[in-house]
């Protein structure tokens, strides 16, 4: 698996940034409907993995739960390890996990970056080797039938005053080039992989899972007063953002 494609440890910088604010996805919708969905229980083993700066990884400790987090970048590690919280950091790769023992958690999570992940059904192996049998992969990724990378959009019909989304490609899989600064330069650009549900699907089944939950969230934001507000914020509640997907070994 080649580095560059899966770590965003040339943005880490950005994105902690990022995180700092407020009114973000992974404070107003992620955070409260993940810990809602995982209802974690003291002394439950977690692996936050992918954790990047351990931003949900803290949370889970706040929660109670014996917490380890793993990200591919260095970076990412680093600046984890410097927010501090009761959580055990490990540089690897998300489909080799050389610091697990088999069936030594009890729930795995992956937020928004299986997308970023080129070889799904290697890493549901490797979750499936150190999940205890019955254990949870609790994974969530930008929805993949309405946010697809450079083949959907936000139209808005004039006549019906209806904002919908349009969707130009889904079954086909794809990898994608993000630029997460336009202009600046190359050093910025991070890869995504698109995939379809039954791609999730087959990907879990192969490797034992059975998928024991599916929850699509929406955005919690409201646009401001204009002729559109209605129809833009209809299509908020109506179309998702996010979906989770909780796989049972």
């Amino acid at each position: 698996m080649n580095k560059k494609d899966t770590s965003w440890g040339k943005v880490a910088g950005w994105y902690s940034e990022y995180l700092e604010g407020e009114d973000t996805f992974q404070t107003k919708v992620i955070l409260p409907n993940l810990m809602r969905v995982l209802s974690l229980k003291g002394g439950e083993h977690v692996l936050d993995l992918a954790c990047g700066q351990g931003f949900f990884a803290r949370e889970f400790a706040r929660a109670g739960a014996q917490v380890v987090g793993t990200d591919i970048s260095a970076e990412l590690i680093a600046q984890a390890k410097e927010q501090g919280g009761q959580v055990a950091y490990h540089v690897a790769e998300a489909s080799k996990l050389s610091f697990a023992r088999e069936g030594e958690f009890d729930v795995v999570v992956c937020v928004l970056a299986l997308q970023n992940i080129e070889d799904l059904g290697a890493v549901c192996k490797e979750v499936a080797r150190v999940l205890k049998p019955g254990g949870r992969f609790v994974m969530i990724v930008n929805h993949p039938a309405f946010r697809v990378l450079k083949r959907s959009s936000w139209g808005f019909d004039e006549e019906a005053s209806v904002q919908y989304r349009r969707v130009d490609g889904y079954l086909s899989a794809a990898k994608i080039l993000i630029d997460m600064h336009p202009g600046k330069s190359a050093a910025t650009e991070t890869v995504s992989y698109h995939r379809s549900l039954q791609d999730f699907f087959k990907a879990l089944t192969v490797h034992g899972f059975a998928v024991s939950k599916l929850e699509e969230w929406i955005s919690h934001k409201v646009s401001e007063q204009g002729p559109r507000q209605k129809a833009e914020n209809t299509a908020r509640k109506e179309i998702p953002l996010f979906m989770l997907l909780e796989a049972r070994r």
